[in-house]
This record gives C-alpha cells, sequence and structure tokens, in this order.
C-alpha cells in the first residue's frame, strides 16, 4: 500500500496553522502601521510583511494547509483574457493564413547601374568623406546584394535643415537605400545613417521616423534599422501586427526588449494590455505598429524561453487596461495537512466563498523598502527623502545590486555606480543620471522616473490605505452582509445622490512587471461607474449583497464611506503627514488631491474554478500542460530538461537528491480559475492556505532553497 503524503505527523506538526485569525487592530496607537519616519520604521525588515501593508482578514474559517508556491516557474502559468472573455493561447507559430506580407510586388533595385552622377552630387552635398563611404557601400551591395551589408555612419550634423536635404536626396536617388538619424559616438553630435534594404526598397518614401539610436555608432553600426516609419505599406493590412507573445520565467519588459533589440525597435513602441508574472510561464497579446509577421517569426529559432506567435494584422495597437483579466493555472506542490480532506473542503471553499480583494505584496514591491514608503514621501514634498529611498542600500536584494548600492552611498561617484547598476534598475539608473546633471535637483531627478514608473509609487500608497480599509471593514462589519453606510455600485444609475466615476482612468494606468506581476489593471464591466451610499431602505429591501461593496482609492473625485471606515483613512494618512484634501506642494503628479481617484471591489469569487489533488514523486515533473505543450502535442515531462537547464543550481539540487523521501508520494493542488485584472491571485492563494504569501517564506518550504 502506497503511503499517503498526508502521513507525515512530525512535518505535519510543525507546519500546521492557525485556522482563523483577524490581526489587524485599527489602533492609533499601532506602530506597525505608520509610516511617520521614512525609511525607518519598515526598512529595516529583511522582507515586506502582510501586515504592514494591511492584508490581515480572510473570508472563511475554513483552516488551511501548507504548500510550496511557485515552487518551479512551471507551476504558476498565466493566459491573458482579451475583453470579449476569450482566453489568449499560442496555438501556432506560423505565419497568417490567407494573408501574404508579400501581396504588393516590390521591384528590385537597380544596383548594377553607374551612379557615377549621383556620387558627384553627394560629394558637392557632404563632402568627400562621406562620398567614398557610400561609393563603398554600394559596391559591396552591388558584389553581394542578398547578403546582410552593414550600413554607414555619415559625417556628424548639426543643421537639421541639412540633415533633411540629405534624407531626400537618398529617397530621390536611391530606393534601395535607407536612413535615419542616430546619436554620435559623444551622445551630443547628430548623424545620418544610411543602409541597405532590398526588402522595402520599391516605390514610395523609405526613410524611416527619426527615432533615438543612443550608444556608439561607427561604419561598422550593426544594429537593425526601423523602417516602420515608411509611408508605404499595403493597403488590405492593418497597420497593427498583432501576436501573442509566450515567455518562460520572463517578465513582459523583459521578453518585448529582447524582442525589441533583435528588430532594432525600441522597447516602448510595443502594445500590450497588462505585465505579467516573471516567475511564471505566461502568454498575452502585444502589438507592434507596421511590422511584417514574417521578421517576426523569424526570430523563434533565436528566442530562447520566449515564442511569438498567432499573428494577425489589426488596426489599432493595444494599450493598458485592454483586457478582462488573467485564466490562471497554479500548482501547489508539497502540500501537507492533517488530511486529505482538510484540502479538498479548502478548495471547494474557495470557490463558494472568494477571497478579500487586497492588493498583493507585489504591489509594495519585493524588497525591504516598500514602494508606498517612497509615496508617502512624495506626497509629503520630501523630494530628497525619496530620492534617498530609492537609492539606499536595502536588505534581500542580489549582491551586485547591494554592491552599487552601497558604493554609491558611501563614495557618490555617480558614473561608477552606473557602470555597477544592473541596467534592469530602471528607476535608480534615472534618478542617478539626471543627478550627474543637475547635483541636487531632486524633484527633477524623481521626474527623470519613466511615468508609469513613477507614478507607481503614489499609487502605492493608495492602495496601501486601501488595504487597511478592507481589513477594517471586514473586521467590524463581517462578511456576510452589507453595513448602513457602505458603498456600493448601484444597479439603479437614476438617484441623484450617485456618484459618477470614469473609472476607465481612476486605477493606475501603469503596470510595472517587477512590482505587479500578475496583476492586470482593473478594468470594470461598464467605463462609468456609479457609486452609492448604502442606507436603511436599501437595506430593508435587501437591494445590495457584500459582493456589490467597494471601497475607494483616495483622489478628488470619490465619496467615503458613511461609516467608521472613512475616519480610518484620514486618520493613518494625517499620522503619515498627509492631507487627503489638501496638497503639501505643488507637483500635480504627486498630489493625491489632483488624482481623481476609484473604486475597487471589496470581495472576489475566482471564475470559471476547477481543482484536483495530484500525486507525484519527482519535483522536476511538470503537473500542469502549456501552450508550447499542447501546440507540440507533447507531454509536460517533454519540458523536464529544458526548465532543468533554467533553473539553474536550484534544479541540480532537486535532480541530485537520492534520499528515500525524494521516492516518497507527495500530494500536489492543482487550480485552475479566472480573475478580472487587477485582481491578485496570490491573495486567493492566502485565502486556500490561511497563510502569508511572501517569497521568503515559501522559499522556507521550497525543496530547492533547502
Amino acid at each position: 500500500m502506497r503511503a499517503s503524503p498526508f502521513q507525515n505527523p512530525p512535518l505535519l506538526a510543525a507546519l500546521l496553522l492557525k485556522p482563523f485569525f483577524f490581526p489587524f487592530r485599527p489602533s492609533s496607537s499601532s506602530s506597525s502601521s505608520s509610516l511617520s519616519l521614512p525609511g525607518k520604521t519598515l526598512a529595516m525588515a529583511k522582507t515586506l510583511d502582510e501586515s504592514h501593508v494591511g492584508i490581515s482578514c480572510y473570508v472563511s474559517s475554513l483552516p488551511g494547509f501548507r504548500g510550496v508556491l511557485k515552487q518551479r516557474y512551471a507551476d504558476f502559468i498565466v493566459n491573458e483574457v482579451d475583453g470579449d472573455g476569450k482566453i489568449v493561447r499560442l496555438t501556432t507559430v506560423d505565419l497568417p493564413p490567407n494573408v501574404d506580407d508579400d501581396k504588393e510586388e516590390e521591384k528590385s533595385p537597380s544596383i548594377d547601374k553607374d551612379y557615377s552622377s549621383e556620387i558627384e552630387s553627394f560629394r558637392s552635398l557632404c563632402g568627400d568623406a562621406d562620398a567614398e563611404a557610400l561609393k563603398e557601400l554600394l559596391g559591396r551591395i552591388s558584389s553581394s546584394p542578398e547578403s546582410d551589408v552593414l550600413p554607414i555612419i555619415l559625417s556628424p550634423d548639426s543643421d537639421k535643415s541639412h540633415r533633411a536635404d540629405v534624407h531626400n536626396f537618398f529617397k530621390k536617388n536611391f530606393n534601395f537605400l535607407v536612413t535615419d538619424t542616430v546619436e554620435g559616438s559623444d551622445g551630443n553630435e547628430r548623424c545620418i545613417r544610411v543602409r541597405f534594404s532590398l526588402k522595402e526598397a520599391g516605390g514610395g518614401s523609405r526613410r524611416g521616423k527619426k527615432r533615438k539610436n543612443t550608444g556608439h555608432s561607427d561604419s561598422n553600426d550593426g544594429r537593425p534599422f526601423d523602417s516602420r516609419g515608411s509611408d508605404s505599406w499595403p493597403e488590405h493590412l492593418g497597420k497593427f501586427l498583432r501576436f501573442h507573445l509566450y515567455k518562460e520565467n520572463k517578465d513582459t519588459q523583459e521578453a518585448l526588449g529582447v524582442i525589441g533589440k533583435m528588430l532594432g525597435i525600441q522597447q516602448r513602441s510595443f502594445g500590450f494590455a497588462g505585465t505579467k508574472d516573471k516567475r511564471s510561464i505566461s502568454t498575452q497579446r502585444a502589438t507592434i505598429f507596421k511590422l511584417h509577421a514574417n521578421r517576426l517569426a523569424a526570430l523563434n529559432s533565436r528566442l530562447f524561453g520566449i515564442k511569438v506567435g498567432d499573428f494577425s494584422y489589426v488596426r489599432e495597437g493595444l494599450v493598458l487596461g485592454q483586457l478582462f483579466g488573467n485564466r490562471f493555472t497554479i500548482t501547489l506542490r508539497g502540500v501537507v495537512a492533517d488530511s486529505e480532506e482538510t484540502v479538498k473542503t479548502a478548495a471547494d471553499g474557495l470557490g463558494k466563498n472568494g477571497f478579500i480583494n487586497y492588493y498583493g505584496l507585489q504591489r509594495f514591491g519585493s524588497g525591504s523598502v516598500p514602494t508606498h514608503l517612497v509615496g508617502a514621501a512624495l506626497l509629503r514634498g520630501e523630494w530628497k527623502d525619496a530620492v534617498y529611498l530609492i537609492l539606499d542600500p536595502r536588505e534581500g536584494e542580489r549582491a551586485d545590486v547591494r554592491e552599487a548600492r552601497e558604493f554609491y552611498k558611501e563614495h557618490g561617484n555617480i558614473d561608477a555606480t552606473l557602470r555597477k547598476l544592473p541596467r534592469h534598475l530602471v528607476a535608480e539608473r534615472a534618478v542617478l543620471q539626471c543627478l550627474k546633471k543637475c547635483p541636487g535637483n531632486y524633484l527633477q531627478a524623481l521626474k527623470a522616473i519613466p511615468r508609469t514608473l513613477r507614478m507607481m509609487y503614489v499609487h502605492s500608497y493608495q492602495s496601501y490605505l486601501w488595504n487597511h480599509a478592507v481589513s477594517m471593514r471586514v473586521q467590524k462589519y463581517g462578511v456576510s452582509q452589507v453595513a448602513l453606510g457602505d458603498l456600493v455600485y448601484c444597479k439603479d444609475s437614476s438617484p441623484v445622490d450617485m456618484v459618477k466615476v470614469d473609472s476607465s482612468e481612476t486605477e493606475d494606468d501603469l503596470n510595472d512587471g517587477s512590482l505587479l506581476e500578475e496583476s492586470g489593471e482593473e478594468i470594470p464591466d461598464e467605463k462609468v461607474q456609479f457609486v452609492k451610499t448604502v442606507d436603511s431602505e436599501d437595506l430593508q429591501k435587501g437591494t445590495y449583497t457584500f459582493e456589490d461593496v467597494v471601497l475607494p482609492l483616495p483622489g478628488s473625485r470619490i465619496i467615503y464611506p458613511g461609516n467608521e471606515v472613512a475616519n480610518l483613512y484620514h486618520e493613518m494618512a494625517t499620522k503619515d503627514g498627509i492631507s487627503l484634501i489638501e496638497s503639501a506642494h505643488g507637483v500635480k503628479e504627486f498630489s493625491i488631491t489632483s488624482m481623481k481617484g476609484g473604486y475597487r471591489r471589496v470581495f472576489q469569487r475566482p471564475i470559471d474554478y476547477r481543482w484536483e489533488l495530484r500525486t507525484y514523486t519527482d519535483d522536476n515533473i511538470s503537473l500542469a500542460e502549456t501552450d508550447l505543450d499542447i501546440m507540440s502535442k507533447s507531454t509536460p515531462s517533454d519540458l523536464t530538461r529544458k526548465e532543468l537547464l533554467t533553473n539553474g543550481d536550484s534544479a541540480k539540487k532537486l535532480a541530485s537528491q537520492k534520499s528515500k523521501d525524494a521516492l516518497l508520494p507527495k500530494m500536489a493542488l492543482k487550480m485552475e480559475f479566472t480573475l478580472p485584472a487587477s485582481c491578485y491571485a496570490t491573495m486567493a492563494i492566502r485565502e486556500l492556505q490561511k497563510s502569508t504569501t511572501s517569497v521568503a517564506f515559501h522559499k522556507t518550504l521550497n525543496p530547492c532553497t533547502g
């Protein structure tokens, strides 16, 4: 008889949790909620605790159990759900059927023609050196027209009018050469780059939109030329290429950055509806302007952990928020409980009872300096403090990142720090680069951070207040019914006391992958929402249920509940030196009073929810199929070797386990469900397990890190 994975008394005794608790205390004496000393209250902690950001209550009193979240990145599969409710999957990497990218025949350039007169005209326009460079380029093209001929960079030219004449010269005389403007090696001068393009040679303008290509530029510059600004585009095709982006253990920004680099296209040129978690396998839609599918499809053989497919041409590109939500396939491994029935009851309970719609820990960052601390400093107008919170050393980061932070704090050498600081730390690099140009101008340094990223700090503080407010609401009034003074999305939009809110602009219009992970943007069912305060008549009629209750994200166009919960917002903000009705400074983007605000549902139930218990013995075997598995008609185990390679040392440690325990049967809970955008799957898992979702905690349960 095979041993049950639940029959491990010593481990069970060590891991079981207390079943139900409400640790939140809205007392003004609570120190865990205070931000009055920026960077000192929470920065000392190695990791952020859920209670610090208001996550403390549960919907049900069902007992929880232990299980490892994201032991393998294949245990967390995310498929975007588009606005029509269709799950986005990678089903093919072939070019679009019935669409020929080359339907409009391009005329081959006449490269064997004698261009002596054109070269002499160009000599008069640009000088001997550039004329000789052009002559050499034409020679290379003539001898090998099908090869990848490197471009040339003309002499620096600060005269914008003259550069326009040069662009027009090539447009008129060389329809197989394309030009764009790049920065010179010193970063100050502007130069024209000239490149051979057989594909783009036929008819019309071949000059791309001017794009700033930074870095060293010389005659051997091999960066791909971005000709998407071309006036010529087949009329039968939509001007945006839409594709499905499949990625393993990479977030959205990282994957698009890799693709953009290969295509010579800036990462910001891609459109997408929301970011996905890095430690996952995810599929989502993306768009790019005027790019032929064959160029993108050709990258598949060179991409590692990324695939693109399901190509189509559409009239409009994607923007943040254009999705219904996400479909999750989550596997919890190493499940430990007092009985199998406990797990089954908890799994059924999640589908029946739902969960509190908290903003997850990802909203507040993964380091020891939470993003809402930075947000609080910004709202107070303490620019210098905010900069130091962003730059200062912190616990829990990689050694190279910590070394760079400590180096700057000790020496203040910006150039040397930038050489040490990894490029993925976008905010830190932007701040330092601005301080190098404008020493001491801390506000300008903060504004140098990309807008979507810098606004995340203020929105994080809104989320911090919201989480604490919802905990007080649940603790004081419960989850079984609506309370007097609650706010609800109303079902009848006629009464005059309702507040109209344009919810399409109230939530963050940002989606930083490293911080929001699996959450998307909150997109209500209707663009315009109406909110009202529940009165005694509503209670008597039973018009609303707990599922209708919302709480506000502070701003200038929201109302607060008509009960004690409203006081908490102002009390906590006041304790942090912040007013929710008056701004402490004149910088609108860092002021809650200049933001509209919004509303968020207190309760969420998983949609189309299903689960199953599975037994396994090998930690390296995938327990759920990915899009790539399904598309290739393979079984999950076919990808085992791939993840062993990409997981590095941790996977090797698993593969090398020879103990008898490694062969004992283990239990896993596999779940599939859909959540609307801006709902955190980790908060559903928290309700299920009645335990924290912090990465640090799950690492202690993960045999990979043991």
